[in-house]
């Protein structure tokens, strides 16, 4: 008996150890080689908060990307290297967690003035920090789901910081994307046969039309409007873990950030969609969107599309992905990106 008790005590032992190795163990990216190579994770302050930058890139010459992640609350910075690989051969890529999200998450500080606003700001003063930091005049500004949110409210207010907008998986009238999002997770669960799932969603119709909630994403994941030839890549925690960028102290923060960012964020989408907000840019916008994207309605983003005033725009289709088009057919975006931003 005592020796069961010394066994118990012993393992508690490890575990309290190893949770505390996980808690606090250093986080890195991976080192790129080359004289005039970038490879960095850092926090910066960025207008009045600390924000977690990674900037990852062969030359440091080349043209500068900042990639503005998706959610609200669901940063790119534990998976991204992994599909940015091409990228970086002719691009500085900056990925960065943005104020309450990810590692920018910070336990003790207010985030009671939580806003898309507020997260505008931040993102104009990133840029004039990574653009004095990397010596370029204009950076790409590349938005991803509601990071298109931020992205483009970005672009509209200071045109002359980018040298082009391009969002993927792009926001357009929320109630209208909503609704293509119902539609689609009610086929999917008719053609499978699943009754509870049919009319759990038909309930939701009303609300939905309404503009009081969103489809929920489970049933969007579910049914493959979310991703196709990747497994989808936000929220898994495990893989967050056995990334170099985060450790369990960090995908505690992604959790509570998560959380806390939905809940205040997502009441001003459905409030004010993007189509109220920005309908003209002066600069050259790009939308890329997944055939099959149903978090971000293809359908909805080409009307949206439509609507806007640049001088040039252009909307590309990936009939293979849905909502990642970027990293589920990688190297057609890499052929793009270089197709179109760098000098021939």
């Amino acid at each position: 008996m005592k020796n069961i008790k010394k066994l118990i005590k012993c393992i508690g032992v490890i575990i309290i150890i190893l949770l505390i190795i996980a808690l606090f163990f250093p986080t890195w990216t991976s080192h790129i080689k080359g004289d005039n190579s970038i490879s960095t994770l850092e926090q910066v302050e960025i207008n009045g908060s600390n924000h977690e930058i990674m900037i990852r890139g062969k030359n440091k010459d080349n043209p500068v990307i900042i990639f503005v992640h998706g959610g609200p609350g669901c940063p790119e910075i534990p998976y991204a290297d992994k599909y940015q690989d091409l990228l970086e051969n002719n691009f500085t890529v900056v990925n960065y967690d943005q104020r309450a999200s990810g590692k920018s998450y910070h336990f003790f500080e207010d985030y009671s003035n939580l806003s898309s606003n507020l997260l505008v700001e931040d993102l104009l003063a990133m840029t004039d920090y990574i653009s004095e930091r990397l010596g370029k005049e204009k950076v790409i500004l590349i938005g991803h789901s509601y990071g298109t949110y931020i992205g483009m409210q970005a672009a509209y207010k200071a045109p002359e910081k980018y040298e082009a907008y391009v969002g993927i998986g792009q926001m357009s009238d929320t109630v209208e994307n909503e609704i293509d999002s119902l539609n689609y997770s009610i086929n999917q669960a008719q053609n499978d046969g699943n009754t509870d799932d049919v009319l759990y969603l038909q309930g939701l119709t009303e609300k939905i039309k309404n503009g009081d909630t969103f489809t929920p994403r489970n049933y969007v994941m579910k049914y493959g409007g979310s991703s196709r030839l990747i497994d989808n890549p936000d929220g898994n925690n495990i893989s967050m873990l056995f990334s170099s960028e985060y450790n369990l102290l960090d995908v505690i923060r992604y959790n509570y950030g998560l959380a806390y960012s939905q809940k205040i964020l997502l009441k001003e989408v459905l409030k004010n969609p993007l189509p109220t907000l920005v309908t003209k840019l002066k600069l050259p916008c790009y939308f890329i969107m997944g055939k099959y994207d149903y978090m971000t309605s293809s359908n909805a983003a080409k009307k949206y599309f439509d609507m806007i005033e640049a001088n040039k725009k252009e909307f590309i289709a990936f009939e293979k992905s849905a909502h990642y088009p970027q990293f589920e057919e990688k190297e057609k975006f890499y052929e793009w990106m270089c197709d179109t931003f760098i000098p021939h």
